[in-house]
């Protein structure tokens, strides 16, 4: 458990395992605790390290929150990356942090081996897209008048979850009082998703051109299918004329199924 100083802000991340560098991102107002199973499961195959974005629960601005901004998480990663001193590191992004991932990519190519972009919400290569981002106006909206609970409400229908999706994430190898810990950690970072994430995430428009340079697997769940992170990874992956690859459950399987899912992300990043 460390931390890197980057512009703006500081990153806390774990590390674990041994093996080649693997840096896992997660999304929305989630944090590195969510990747605990499936750390544990790669923990004899690969080096993980797993961070909270800035702003949501360790990773702490300097000053006032603002706005997420793909870029500059992009930027945190990268610095993540020089600080554990490694030679170009795989890369797992799920959901926001697959459009963190991507921006990386965009920007960074030198620091990634391949990137995984497990369901990223790229809601712009959607044709309904100008519909959704109306939608999730509607969400920030809803948070301003009635608060969190309901605006989580709105946003878990807006995706097609049947629930919010930080309960779905948590590893259930995880010991229960790190459980406790990480729902406390997403709880409170309901509030900045919300004012200063949703739809910036969604908003982001992957650099299309910079990504066919560079190694990118595009990954759904199996039992998401018609969600909208699903249909906006297929979409990315047409555009980059590559297959999606199949990962064990739904948009968090990485969560309730981290074996299964472990098995499936070293084989594609092995190929």
């Amino acid at each position: 458990m460390s931390t890197v100083k980057v512009p703006g802000a500081t990153i806390y991340y774990e590390e674990r395992g041994v093996g080649p560098a693997l840096v896992m991102i997660p999304g929305g107002p989630t944090d590195a605790g969510v990747f605990t199973g499936l750390a544990a499961a790669l923990a004899d195959r690969y080096r993980t390290v797993s961070y909270d974005p800035r702003g949501n629960s360790r990773s702490v601005f300097d000053v006032e929150p603002v706005d997420q901004d793909m870029n500059v998480h992009a930027d945190d990663a990268a610095h993540l990356i020089d600080a554990l001193g490694s030679d170009p590191v795989f890369v797992l992004g799920s959901s926001g942090g697959a459009q963190i991932g991507l921006a990386l990519v965009a920007r960074h190519p030198d620091r990634v081996r391949a990137l995984v972009a497990h369901e990223p919400p790229c809601v712009m290569m959607l044709p309904d897209r100008d519909a959704i981002l109306r939608a999730f106006d509607e969400v920030n909206a809803c948070f301003q008048r009635e608060g969190a609970q309901p605006a989580m409400d709105g946003f878990a229908k807006l995706a097609g979850f049947d629930r919010p999706p930080p309960a779905a994430a948590l590893p259930p190898e995880a010991m229960a009082p790190e459980i406790v810990a990480t729902f406390a950690r997403i709880a409170g970072n309901l509030d900045y998703f919300l004012a200063h994430g949703v739809k910036q995430i969604a908003s982001y428009r992957p650099d299309v051109a910079a990504l066919r340079s560079s190694r990118v697997i595009v990954g759904v769940g199996r039992d998401s299918t018609g969600q909208l992170a699903n249909r906006s990874a297929r979409a990315l992956a047409a555009e980059l004329a590559i297959e999606p690859v199949v990962f064990p459950g739904d948009h968090t399987g990485f969560g309730p199924h981290a074996v299964a899912f472990a098995d499936v992300l070293e084989r594609v990043l092995a190929t």
